[in-house]
């Protein structure tokens, strides 16, 4: 049985389940436990930033779930193989790829900072009790967008970048990237096309390529664009719905945009899979149950799974606080994996695991 065997049978028969750490998201101590909490807990792909470093995390990660496999697998949980470890990319500008900034020296002094409270990432802080730091720790901040019209006094702006075209090929080649996501928005077509020709190379050593888009005007015409370019592949294809992005953790009505986008894309029947994205919580199951739009038939109005962000992360966050805050009372390195605090460890794929048996059970 192969590596790529259950992820893609989780494809086959509607139950897919990936984690998004975040296509800007570079803290690597939080990708790292992310990735062994969830792969644990068996889902079937871990999608990461397009950097060297967050990539390594994740694959550090990924060899250490394989060695614990038999005493996760005899505690119960849900892991089989490892999952397939996926790359985001962007063709063009895109809010899952910038940095809030802003200079802390022009805040007013009587400033109630809200923006602190409202990062959900942690990523906004003020004289830090570690390095008197005042600003966004970069590393942390995935590009939600919350701390933007929440600032009294508009003084946070955000940076944004496009992932360099020639990084691909040293990615899938050296660090042992198994799919790519490319995010895309309608009226991107020639910056897409662009991006494609340096993918295409080396698209026959993926597993899997995903294409991810919000809603827009002419979207469906647009999809059908982006898969005459993309043809024919001899990968798997998933068109990710991405209906509010990076809003998982905010409420539960936040997945309805999602169900709403799928349910456009199926009817427009393009070849491949679709997978919902953007606002996905602990409702979208649920909701997806009710409306039938579950199981091992993926014809019709069916999908193949569910990606979850924001709400995955948040979901693990008290306990890796409390890691952060162990490992600090030792001087430990931040570093130290999940792996070392077995109770932390087992609490934590016991709380993914919440997720991930949502959807894991319907078709298996």
């Amino acid at each position: 049985m192969t590596n790529s065997y259950y992820p893609l049978r989780s494809l086959e028969q509607g139950n897919w389940l990936k984690l998004i750490c975040g296509a800007s998201f570079q803290h690597l101590p939080s990708v790292r436990n992310l990735t062994l909490a969830y792969a644990l807990a068996g889902v079937d792909c871990i999608d990461v930033s397009a950097d060297g470093a967050v990539i390594a995390a994740a694959q550090a990660a990924l060899q250490v779930a394989r060695s614990m496999q038999s005493t996760a697998q005899k505690r119960g949980y849900g892991i089989k193989q490892l999952p397939w470890l996926m790359v985001s990319l962007n063709a063009s500008e895109d809010p899952h790829f910038r940095k809030a900034a802003f200079d802390p020296l022009a805040c007013p002094p009587e400033c109630p900072r809200p923006c602190e409270p409202i990062c959900p990432a942690q990523a906004i802080v003020f004289n830090s009790l570690e390095d008197d730091f005042s600003g966004v720790l970069e590393p942390n901040c995935y590009g939600c967008g919350r701390c933007l019209p929440i600032c009294p006094s508009q003084l946070i702006k955000t940076n944004s970048y496009v992932v360099p075209k020639e990084d691909f090929a040293p990615l899938v080649l050296s660090q042992g990237v198994d799919a790519v996501e490319i995010h895309t928005q309608v009226g991107q077509y020639t910056e897409f096309a662009n991006l494609w020709t340096s993918v295409k190379p080396w698209v026959s050593k993926l597993k899997l390529v995903a294409i991810s888009c919000p809603d827009g005007e002419g979207l469906i015409d647009y999809l059908w664009s982006i898969y005459k370019l993309i043809s024919p592949l001899e990968s798997a294809l998933i068109w990710q719905t991405d209906g509010r992005p990076m809003s998982g953790d905010i409420g539960d009505g936040t997945t309805i945009a999602a169900v709403k986008l799928a349910q456009k894309v199926l009817a427009a029947k393009l070849p491949g899979y679709v997978q919902l994205a953007g606002g996905t919580n602990s409702y979208t199951v649920p909701k997806l149950q009710k409306l039938g739009m579950l199981g091992s038939n993926l014809k019709g109005g069916r999908i193949c799974g569910v990606a979850y962000g924001s709400y995955a992360r948040v979901l693990l966050s008290p306990i890796l606080e409390r890691l952060e805050q162990l490992q600090n009372k030792t001087n430990e390195l931040s570093t130290v994996g999940l792996e070392q605090e077995p109770q932390l460890l087992w609490e934590a794929v016991n709380m993914a695991q919440t997720l991930v048996s949502q959807l894991k059970p319907i078709a298996c």
